[in-house]
This record gives structure tokens, sequence and C-alpha cells, in this order.
């Protein structure tokens, strides 16, 4: 009898630390689980069919103001679009500040073409004055690694996806708020420039642990509305 009670006693208390160490159903940790099956478990980032970008690390003021502009439809994507079209600010920013403080491992860096690399860091590091073209380290970080509260961070990505979303700023799939300063500087970049652009981003080595640069620690160099 007392083996029988101790037997129960120990399995109730194995039950508790298991329940324990689960995640509450309604937790913001089960309720993203939908956003698991394209942008991954921790939000790393997927390539299935297409690639679906990391949202892992990134400022939360920007994965709120991205997720607002796929509910308002300023930013064209069906499934994101349908998922988010009745989703209240309160939720969307929840949502943002729980992947802002994931941090999985980054994709090792994709090697390019010397003379892509040139051109591409060039623009990124230095911009073009002649043609009033301002770095991405300007707006973005001197690690580009993104500047808090709201200006994402490059490194990391899947160069294909930095080109595509340069592309649809360009057409208009992509809109923020006025000044939109990304519609004007990929108008202004060539087809050529976005592809070097892209292609040095993708070489950049990446770490969980770099983060967003402080609030205030970049002076931009044009109005940007959505900052």
């Amino acid at each position: 009898m007392k083996l029988a009670l101790r037997w129960l006693v120990a399995g109730s208390l194995a039950l508790a630390m298991q329940v324990q160490a689960q995640p509450a159903r309604d937790s913001i940790a089960e309720r993203v689980k939908a956003c698991a099956a394209c942008h991954g478990k921790q939000g790393e980032g997927l390539t299935k069919a297409e690639y679906y970008p990391r949202l892992a690390g990134k400022p939360a003021g920007y994965l709120f103001n991205q997720l607002v502009a796929f509910r308002d439809a300023r930013r064209g994507s069906p499934i994101m679009n349908y998922l988010v079209a009745h989703l209240g600010d309160d939720y969307l920013l929840e949502i943002a500040r729980y992947y802002e403080a994931l941090k999985p491992a980054y994709p090792p860096p994709v090697p390019a073409p010397q003379d892509v690399l040139a051109r591409g860091r060039e623009l990124a590091t230095r911009g073009d004055p002649a043609r009033k073209l301002p770095a991405c380290v300007s707006c973005h970080g001197e690690r580009l690694s993104g500047v808090q509260p709201a200006i994402p961070g490059l490194v990391g990505l899947s160069g294909h996806y930095v080109a595509s979303q340069m592309g649809a700023w360009r057409i208009g799939l992509r809109r923020a708020a006025e000044p939109d300063c990304m519609r004007e500087i990929a108008s202004a970049l060539s087809v050529e420039d976005t592809a070097a652009i892209s292609a040095f981003l993708a070489t950049l080595p990446a770490s969980p642990e770099q983060g967003a640069a402080p609030a205030g620690s970049t002076q931009l160099p044009m109005k940007c509305g959505s900052r």
C-alpha cells in the first residue's frame, strides 16, 4: 500500500512538472504556432517553394509596422493579408515583441563574385553621393543589424529576398508612411545596383547576439515616415 502511494505521489509530481514545463494553451507562444509553418519554430525563416524571411530578433517596432501594413493592405501578400485582416494593434504588437525576443542561429553567409561584391559593398557602406543615394549603413546601422525601434537588420537574409523586396518597393507592392524613403531609394537603384547590394548583404556573417543598435545611434540622411 505504501509503495503504491509512493508511486502515485511520484507520478503526480512528474505530471505537474510536465504541465509546468509546457506553455499555457493560450500563451503567445501557442498562438503564434501558425506562423511557424512558414517562418520556422523560432522565427528563423524558412526556404520552401519560396523564401519566408526571418522574424526573430528584428525590432518589435518594425515587425509591428509590417503586420499593420499587411492588415491595411499597404503590403501585399495574400496569406499575410488574410491572417491579420481582423487583428487589433495590441495583439499585433504582442506578436512583434514575442519575435523580437527570439534568438535562433543565423544561416551561413553565401559567397558572391568579387566584382559584384565590390559594387555592393560600395553602395551599402558609402552610397553614391553623385546620385544622392545614401548608404545602407546610414539607416540600418553600422553593422547592418538594424536600429531600434523600427529599422530592420539586413544581415542574415537571403539575397534573393532582399532583391525581391527592393523590387516591391520600386513598383509599389510595398508602401510605407509618407515620405516613403525606401520607395525613393529603390526607385533610384538600377537592377545591377540592387543585385550587387543583395549579394553583398548575403555574404555578411550574423550573430543573434548582435542585435539592433540603440535608438538614436544613427542620424537618418533623409526624412522617412516609417521612422
